[in-house]
């Protein structure tokens, strides 16, 4: 891989298009469109106060800048420099804003609960869906567009709605919800299930059609415990991966809605399992630049967990990340209690564990990478199934695929220096040929060559 120039950015408001052709960023009230990978740019005008969102529409034509503190909107059109926008929240006030699928509608979240008004740029015109229950969550598109699941707050009690968005967004049905204190919903890949969880207080899940039906309910601990941290729908939505504060990982099948199988954190990796470990002193070893693989330790090996305190609030245990990669085939998990390790565990695909009846589901850990420093971002490659990338905020960028797989031996691992430069948070190009990577307030981009592939 090589790296671009650095560049400003602003409270890590960098977007690659969808196309993968541009790359958007704010530098205070500014926006910056540059072509990816080439540094040519076009700024756009300012807004005179920070901004607080930055947006592609899914056909890359517009641009969205949102500025919460000021209540405004405004779009541009990319290749119309003369054609611009603004939206106005007025006393309502501003929290969120995000594209519709249709990229030609924008969805304005109002303070304290009041509203989601769904302004139309083609017609001007607005709708509004009454008392979203969170700005940030608990929100979906269903994955043909066709529908918009939304949970609310009406009378006191948790509801949902479901909205026509080829009817301007007219109430399909409206239920109430199982939870009295919702955290937030997962809307299935094949849009036939919605997974519902409550608060940190409860470890509760419940699944509903979105006819409002309940059909299962989930809760393995006794009253009362911590809840649920995360939750995320296995690509062809045959299972439902939960994580709360518990160190454990339920992984729900779609039949019977119990655990097929369930993880549980352990100091003690198996012998089954490998752990990669970042080699010491590498940076040294490389001058700073360069490319080296981690250090392959067969099983079994030991982490050193950190302890925790359960009776202070909020303790850090538990899975603040679960991702699978493309196919399915791999779960990613981060625990909190161990902030410099990635879990990976390994699925059989279902097309084997279909072939025969006494074919075993047998789901295990695959391997484990470890690192000196806390994992800041890790995240599957959008294309390449079995391809990741992390950072650790340090000048550096950590990878990991089961592309370079030797002799069923398992996978490998790389890192790639950038000087001066710590990086934080990264986000995959959707093409996955290319990564963002930022620190406090810069970022730049790492993409791939004709040449030395090998080495990302």
């Amino acid at each position: 891989m090589d790296f671009t120039e650095i560049y400003r950015q602003s409270s890590q408001l960098v977007a690659f298009s969808p196309g993968a052709h541009f790359i958007l960023n704010a530098v205070a009230d500014r926006l910056v469109a540059r072509q990816h990978p080439h540094p040519d740019s076009s700024t756009h005008p300012p807004s005179h106060t920070p901004i607080s969102h930055v947006a592609w529409s899914p056909d890359s034509e517009y641009i969205l800048a949102a500025s919460a503190k000021k209540g405004v909107v405004d779009v541009f059109k990319l290749r119309d420099d003369a054609w611009s926008a603004r939206i106005e929240a007025g006393a309502e006030g501003l929290l969120n804003a995000i594209w519709a699928p249709d990229g030609r509608s924008v969805l304005c979240f109002s303070e304290w609960g009041l509203r989601v008004t769904v302004w139309s740029l083609t017609t001007a015109s607005a709708n509004y869906l009454q008392f979203p229950l969170h700005p940030d969550r608990a929100y979906a598109f269903r994955s043909d567009a066709r529908y918009f699941i939304l949970a609310e707050r009406h009378k006191s009690k948790d509801t949902l709605g479901v909205y026509d968005t080829a009817n301007a967004y007219n109430l399909v049905r409206h239920f109430p919800l199982p939870t009295s204190n919702l955290a937030n919903l997962a809307l299935s890949p094949t849009g036939d299930h919605l997974a519902v969880w409550e608060g940190i207080l409860q470890y509760k899940l419940y699944i509903l059609s979105l006819a409002g039906d309940i059909r299962a309910s989930f809760s393995p601990h006794p009253e009362p415990a911590f809840g649920i941290r995360s939750a995320a729908w296995h690509p062809n939505g045959l299972f439902l991966a939960v994580g709360g504060w518990d160190d454990k990982i339920y992984i729900l099948d779609s039949l019977t809605w119990s655990p097929a199988v369930t993880f549980e954190l352990s100091s003690r990796i198996p012998s089954g399992a490998t752990l990669w470990r970042e080699p010491p002193n590498w940076l040294e070893a490389t001058q700073g630049r360069g490319f080296l693989s981690y250090d392959k330790l067969p099983g079994p090996q030991s982490l050193s967990l950190l302890r925790v305190d359960p009776t202070k609030p909020h303790p850090k245990t538990g899975a603040v990340q679960l991702e699978w990669n493309i196919t399915g085939s791999l779960l990613l998990v981060r625990y909190e209690n161990v902030p410099t390790a990635v879990h990976i565990y390994e699925f059989p695909s279902p097309s084997s564990s279909a072939s025969s009846a006494t074919t075993p589901f047998n789901p295990r850990l695959r391997c484990v990478l470890s690192h000196t420093r806390a994992v800041q971002a890790a995240q599957w490659n959008p294309v390449r199934r079995g391809s990741l990338a992390m950072c650790c905020g340090a000048g550096c960028m950590y990878t990991w695929s089961d592309e370079w797989v030797g002799e069923g031996e398992g996978g490998d691992g790389g890192r790639m220096w950038r000087k001066e430069f710590e990086a934080r948070e990264m986000k995959w190009a959707p093409d996955g040929k290319g990564v963002v990577l930022m620190d406090k307030d810069r970022f730049c981009c790492a993409f791939e060559v004709e040449e030395g592939e090998e080495g990302g």
